[in-house]
């Protein structure tokens, strides 16, 4: 594969290097803009600002090509390339609510999500009270429907911290769920393997 310099124009690129790349691009571009934005639209507020993640996310792929491994490998990549751009979406949207703090408690009294009610309500609850690291490793694994191996590349660490942190981040969302019912007065059910116990 070719590489395209910083700054270097396509316009002054021999044509089938120019093609090469545009095909290579199209490819991964059509195998996993699903995946991606399906990610992405999971962890925003609202689709506007899911299509820029997914819109980063391919012109980083675009600009790093040649660092884009093929095969299934390709996805993997993306999401850690869509994760870091979601964490600079989060820093914004952070600096954004520190302006707000003055409104943010007088609108959370007033704001009921119709979609989440009872049960729903305290596993919803329970969740979002995680640590954000425990939020993306449950994501990742309910959500995407990764597995270890392809969490290990997404998170850049071995399939071993990733089991070990999957256990522990379930066992912080049980504890969370159990006061969650117990604040709330009714029990929530455990789930196994996606099963109800």
């Amino acid at each position: 594969m070719w590489r395209v310099a910083k700054g270097e124009d396509l316009r002054y690129l021999p044509p089938g290097r120019r093609a090469s790349r545009r095909t290579r691009f199209e490819e991964i571009y059509a195998a996993n803009c699903g995946p991606i934005l399906g990610y992405a639209l999971r962890r925003t507020s609202n689709g506007d600002d899911a299509a820029d993640v997914v819109a980063e996310t391919f012109l980083t792929a675009w600009r790093r090509l040649d660092d884009v491994p093929s095969g299934d490998g390709a996805r993997l990549w993306l999401y850690g390339v869509a994760r870091r751009v979601l964490a600079n979406y989060h820093r914004g949207e952070r600096r954004r609510f520190e302006l707000a703090d003055r409104l943010r408690p007088e609108l959370e009294r007033v704001h009921l999500d119709q979609d989440c009610i009872g049960q729903l309500a305290g596993i919803a609850a329970a969740f979002r009270g995680l640590p954000e690291a425990d939020r993306e490793l449950l994501a990742l694994v309910a959500w995407e429907g990764l597995d270890h191996g392809q969490i290990a590349d997404v998170l850049g660490c071995s399939r071993n911290a990733v089991r070990i942190r999957l256990h522990r981040a379930r066992g912080r969302l049980a504890g969370a769920m159990a006061q969650q019912s117990t604040h709330s007065g009714s029990a929530l059910a455990p789930v196994v393997n996606g099963d109800p116990a």
